[in-house]
């Protein structure tokens, strides 16, 4: 047997250690947007991943890390794990309304999964998670690593009122796998669900979202969460804001402050 040469053996050394390096992405703190959140008297926190930069924009970086409840932003997941399993073949299948009356006039109609996405119809997705069953559901959600994945609270209101929790930099995460088809489900799945995420395309630059409102504790929770594609980057973001007082700005709060400051950042235009 050969011996290795000590040069040979370094040489090994290094490259194996090189190999093993990761570069740790940058973050630049912006405190100063908390002037968006008071002009809204709520708090929260905002990370922006700028992918070719290798580059994260924080305000509130302490928060990124505090679980919160998903809220309609499950319905992305839940997108996935319905149109995975069969439960719905696309997003073209209409389910009947129940006839029941319900906050929102656009809910109470005869739906299909893109646009109950688009209106964030809250029976429908209801609906796809009982016809998905809690087992699958459970397996999927961990095959995924969907925040905590816990679907404790009811099989159609675990992540509106039951146990599931999510950061928001978890929320990035799962953006990013989506975004690069590196989540556990088939490519055809993913391009589906990328697809009725899309609220603007514009000269090359297209815009995923998904809002989400909800109570946990004693606060209400909201969320704006997405991707921005353009000719060559990639920008993810998430809002989450919370406050004790549900005021009447509450729901365009999470929409306005995103947008304020992806306008300051340059990355969206108005």
């Amino acid at each position: 047997m050969k011996s290795i040469k000590p040069y040979s053996l370094v040489t090994f050394i290094i490259v194996a250690l090189l190999c093993a390096f990761k570069p740790v992405p940058r973050k630049i703190i912006r405190e100063d947007f908390k002037k968006f959140y008071d002009k809204y008297k709520v708090q929260g926190s905002f990370i922006m991943y700028d992918q070719k930069n290798d580059q994260y924009t924080i305000y509130n970086e302490a928060q990124t890390s505090v679980p919160f409840t998903p809220a309609s932003t499950f319905k992305i997941c839940n997108s996935l794990v319905s149109l995975e399993t069969g439960v719905v073949k696309d997003e073209h299948v209409v389910f009947k309304w129940d006839g029941k009356e319900r906050m929102l006039p656009v809910w109470n109609k005869d739906t299909d999964m893109k646009n109950a996405f688009k209106n964030s119809t809250v029976w429908y997705y209801q609906e796809l998670a009982r016809r998905v069953g809690e087992e699958r559901m459970k397996n999927w959600l961990h095959k995924a690593k969907y925040g905590n994945a816990d679907i404790t609270g009811g099989i159609d209101a675990f992540w509106l009122s039951g146990n599931l929790r999510i950061t928001p930099n978890e929320q990035i995460d799962f953006l990013r796998r989506l975004h690069d088809n590196k989540l556990p489900f088939s490519k055809r799945s993913m391009d589906i669900v990328k697809d009725i995420m899309i609220a603007k395309d514009t000269l090359g630059t297209v815009l995923r979202v998904k809002t989400g409102s909800g109570k946990q504790d004693q606060q209400y929770v909201g969320w704006y969460v997405g991707y921005i594609t353009t000719e060559d980057n990639v920008y993810y973001f998430s809002n989450c804001i919370q406050s004790t007082d549900k005021n009447p700005d509450f729901g365009k709060a999470r929409l306005d402050i995103a947008n304020d400051i992806l306008e300051e950042l340059k990355v969206l235009k108005k």
